[in-house]
């Protein structure tokens, strides 16, 4: 009874004070707008945006699915996660300058932009089919199934395990819709903040204990055991037969990284609340140098589950539960339940909040002509509750997917990720490509994709489905040039108006790009046979191959600075009224490049 009065106590004193400091941060910000309720009135710092963008992303989804996967199959799934540092980078770079100049609220408002409204609208309610069925559903799922694990909560309650997932989800569900609907998109990014810090904690803590577990009682003994019984089980070089193949990380999974990260609402949202430029590229490289993280909790938890209970699980998506509940001390179990808890719900009511500005801004407002700013916010509260039952309603039928819940999700985010990408990328980089092209685009891929998936060729074709999204991506932008060539628009030019935000460049965007993208190969080449993956030990040429890495990312970062420079003195050396329409005319002259 005592143990479970301190897991109660300190799971729920958890909660309150994350809601107490949320209501604290917030209580400031206006609701009667939709800049105030949507994108938290243009004030989120780059750390608030940091926090909320990774606790959005690393949610039960990861840490269960990811794990679930690397106990299954192997850790070549980790590619999903680490390599979206490359996707982060381009975000930053190429992406945000572009969306903040525009000033826009949702994504889907460029495309009407530069193609039409009907554009818009497709795509509009293609992320929010995709948001309502499957993201947040299985992120009801996957928290569900960890609470019931640590906490048995079936057992107690003397209930069927399907009921348990159904209950559990609704009250998450509740909860998650609660935050969304009562605090805007402030809440959001602040509950995610919070929470994500000890996510990130508690989510580290697992591998350790588990290792001092598979060890005796020694760290050092737990970790030359996973390498000792199967070095090559750290391999994350996948093979043609591996449940992530390596080669499908330049192919589909680039453009599916790209999608997730540079076009879904849900992720850009909390960039565009930003209130600069260098704040947005700033919470946008940090979260995705976190992201680099992403073996240690993600799947190094499944590789331990693996060696500690051999294949004795009944279903992959029970790993990661299973190994907390062992190697967690009884007196964490709260923190860590919250800690889960506060991920599914900040997951959820970020999905809820995006899905809720999609609705309102790109159909609701511009089909009915409503331009009364609380009449728009109280619809996107309807919406965001009924969002969240839809969700709450799916949530406990993933129960039965067979090869787990991540790659079920990656399978079907394919169908809308792919054109996405591909019409985002044609609106910024093409002036000819006409708005038939975009939407007999977007028709394709669902067609093509869904005879691929539905039909059986996925098992008679010899081609992954990562390959194929790669493959209809390169197809679909070839069809829209094409098509351009053919019927070209010749009366689009870029809406440029002065920023409502600064739009000066964070200073060390371009280091920390080039940092990063080092530690990613760093990475790669320490998990494979150049590294520690090597069956016969780790080679002699290993430590000279991270030297040369780094000792070329140091010249190409000295390169960018001296660069960086020169541009700036040529800035300095120009009269004043010639500055401010040098400024200016950059803007211009990228938008007509591109």
């Amino acid at each position: 009874m005592a143990m479970i009065l301190v897991t109660l106590s300190t799971f729920f004193l958890f909660l309150i004070i994350v809601a107490l400091y949320s209501y604290q941060k917030t209580k400031g910000i206006s609701e009667s707008g939709v800049e105030g309720f949507f994108l938290a009135g243009r004030g989120l710092s780059g750390y608030f945006i940091a926090g909320s963008l990774l606790l959005s992303n690393l949610s039960a989804e990861q840490l269960v699915g990811l794990n679930g996967n690397a106990y299954k199959f192997d850790i070549s799934g980790m590619a999903w996660e680490s390599t979206a540092a490359v996707a982060t980078i381009a975000m930053a770079i190429f992406f945000l300058p572009r969306y903040l100049r525009r000033g826009i609220t949702t994504m889907p408002q460029f495309l009407e932009e530069r193609f039409d409204v009907n554009t818009r609208r497709m795509v509009s309610i293609m992320l929010l089919i995709g948001y309502a069925i499957m993201a947040n559903p299985c992120s009801l799922y996957l928290g569900s199934i960890t609470m019931d694990s640590m906490f048995s909560f079936h057992d107690s309650l003397n209930i069927s395990y399907p009921w348990a997932i159904a209950i559990l989800s609704l009250v998450m569900g509740i909860v998650g819709g609660l935050y969304a609907t009562a605090g805007g998109l402030k809440a959001v990014a602040v509950s995610d903040t919070i929470s994500g810090v000890i996510l990130l904690l508690a989510a580290l803590l697992i591998p350790i204990l588990g290792l001092v577990m598979l060890g005796d009682g020694s760290f050092l003994a737990g970790a030359k055991t996973l390498l000792r019984n199967n070095p090559a089980q750290l391999n994350a070089i996948g093979s043609s037969g591996s449940s992530v193949p390596f080669s499908t990380i330049f192919t589909g999974m680039l453009c599916a990284n790209l999608f997730y990260w540079c076009t879904n609402q849900m992720i850009i949202q909390r960039t565009l609340g930003a209130k600069s430029l260098a704040e947005s590229q700033k919470g946008v490289l940090l979260a995705g140098a976190i992201k680099l993280l992403v073996p240690v909790v993600m799947v190094l938890p499944g590789l331990i589950a693996l060696n500690l209970f051999g294949n004795n699980l009944t279903h992959g998506d029970f790993a990661y539960p299973m190994l907390v509940k062992t190697v967690l001390p009884w007196w964490l179990i709260g923190m860590f339940a919250a800690a889960i808890f506060g991920t599914v719900i900040s997951h959820f009511n970020s999905i809820i909040n995006s899905s809720a500005t999609l609705f309102v801004i790109d159909l609701y407002g511009p089909l009915t002509g409503c331009t009364d700013e609380k009449k728009l916010v109280r619809v996107g509260k309807i919406a965001s509750i009924a969002f969240s039952l839809v969700s709450i309603a799916i949530a406990p039928l993933l129960l039965n997917t067979p090869n787990g819940i991540f790659d079920l999700m990656r399978r079907f985010t394919g169908f809308y990720s792919i054109p996405i990408i591909a019409i985002i990328l044609i609106g910024f980089l093409n002036r000819q490509v006409p708005a038939s092209a975009a939407k007999f685009a977007l028709v394709f891929h669902i067609i093509a994709y869904s005879i691929y998936t539905f039909s059986g060729l996925d098992k008679v074709l010899p081609i992954h489905y990562i390959h194929m999204m790669g493959i209809l991506f390169v197809v679909e932008i070839s069809i829209m040039l094409i098509i351009g060539k053919i019927k070209p628009r010749k009366d689009y030019q870029p809406a440029l108006r002065p920023a409502s935000i600064p739009m000066e460049k964070w200073r060390y965007a371009n280091t920390a790009s080039v940092m990063m993208l080092a530690t990613l190969v760093s990475l790669y080449v320490t998990l494979s046979p150049l590294g520690i993956a090597n069956t016969a030990g780790i080679p002699d040429s290993y430590p000279l191959l991270i030297a040369a890495i780094w000792f070329f990312a140091v010249i190409l970062i000295s390169w960018l600075k001296k660069r960086d420079g020169q541009t700036k003195n040529r800035a300095t050396h120009m009269e004043p009224e010639t500055k401010v329409s040098y400024h200016n005319a950059s803007e211009i002259t990228t938008s007509s490049k591109t």
